[in-house]
């Protein structure tokens, strides 16, 4: 790993945003992603649950969502790989006065379709979905979702009553599947007016014997798809692995031949949608199976796994991976990345065949997010409204 203040990344470079419990740090690298530059810790000492990149309409645009015990959540936004950002108050996310809610987490940062670069979706604690306009000036309560029937049924799960997934469907404008743990899948197909439980097939383990398939209340800890295939879903629950291809319609099992089907991310590989990888972890411990660090893969949509294990520790490595601590870039061959709750990051430059540990130290890994930079250039400043306010930085 090569460390400089700020990085600096071309056109063609990837870039990895890491979120963490005590900041943010920035990575790049050229296409062979053997050396990496890192920047961090931004806004140290605050939590960092969501970070997205934008590169729509040819921006270069970082999304950051950071919690702090005396400034509260707050969302920024930067164009220039962290040296400026946005003032918070430039982002508003704030629920109704008639909602009786408060904010509390930003779990969730989802650019919306290519032709809509202006779209932008915030899944937020206590569960609810807000979305943007205008390019983040300002957010509204999505209320078809918040005032569903089932809300004041949804119970949260361990971490809280969070909307961790946000996937807008690239074939149809008016549809959004999201996730809530411990509510489960829920769709719309009318742009946001109204909503369906979507969790047919999905088991409720922690349910009494005989009414573990509710209509709700399963508690899902990751959904992902391939833009290319946008029926076929891949699911992460709490105890199971499910793929949909009805568009979450109904569900079927395909957690066979990994070693525990319970674990928190899930991410699809960026050329193939039948590829698709995952952290196993050991229910109780919260770790990889006996002690290893195994990431699974599969390539034929869940008919079967296979471990990737070539540079990772085999031995005493009792390591997790959080629900958003998993990502892939956008080269050939893809990039995978993953970031375990002891600080390090883990990174494959050709789709998991071997991996290398890129940084070590950092404090626990909460999110990861990879894309590629475009060689294209925005004039446009995030938000378009006020004058950005330098980040505090400083070298670990």
């Amino acid at each position: 790993m090569e460390a400089s203040a700020m990085i600096k990344p071309k056109g063609g470079d990837a870039v990895l945003l890491v979120g963490t419990t005590k900041g943010a740090f920035l990575l790049s690298s050229d296409r062979g992603r053997k050396r990496w530059q890192v920047s961090g810790p931004l806004f140290p000492g605050h939590v960092v649950y969501a970070l997205a990149y934008d590169g729509r309409a040819g921006r270069r645009r970082i999304w950051f969502s950071s919690t702090h015990w005396a400034f509260g959540t707050t969302l920024r936004a930067s164009d220039d790989f962290g040296k400026s950002w946005t003032n918070p108050g430039s982002h508003p996310i704030k629920f109704p006065e008639d909602t009786g809610q408060a904010l509390k987490q930003i779990w969730q940062i989802t650019p919306g379709l290519e032709n809509e670069p202006d779209h932008l979706y915030c899944g937020v604690e206590p569960a609810a979905l807000f979305e943007s306009r205008d390019a983040g000036q300002s957010w509204s309560l999505v209320r078809g979702l918040f005032d569903h029937p089932h809300r004041p049924q949804w119970t949260p799960g361990n971490g809280g009553m969070c909307m961790h997934t946000v996937l807008p469907d690239p074939s149809n404008p008016k549809r959004v599947l999201v996730a809530v743990s411990a509510a489960g899948v829920y769709r719309t197909d009318d742009g946001g007016q109204t909503w369906q439980a979507r969790n047919k097939g999905l088991k409720a383990e922690f349910l009494p014997e005989g009414s573990q398939y509710p209509e709700f209340g399963q508690c899902v800890h990751k959904v992902a798809r391939h833009p290319a295939r946008p029926e076929q879903l891949f699911l992460q629950n709490h105890g199971g692995l499910y793929r949909s291809d009805d568009g979450g319609d109904s569900w079927k099992d395909i957690g066979h031949g990994v070693p525990s089907d319970f674990g928190f991310s899930m991410v699809v590989h960026p050329h193939d949608p039948d590829a698709a990888y995952i952290f196993p972890l050991e229910r109780e411990m919260r770790c990889g199976p006996d002690a290893k660090v195994r990431v699974y893969r599969t390539r034929n949509a869940g008919k079967s796994w296979e471990p990737l294990t070539r540079g990772l520790p085999q031995k005493n490595a009792y390591e997790t991976v959080l629900r958003d601590a998993m990502a892939a870039d956008s080269l050939d061959p893809a990039g995978i990345y993953f970031g375990t709750r002891t600080g390090k990051l883990f990174g494959s430059a050709n789709e998991g065949g071997a991996w290398q540990l890129i940084v070590e130290g950092l404090p626990p890994i909460t999110c990861v997010r990879a894309a590629v930079v475009d060689g294209l250039r925005s004039a446009g400043k995030a938000g378009g409204a006020r004058k950005p306010k330098k980040a505090a930085r400083k070298r670990r």
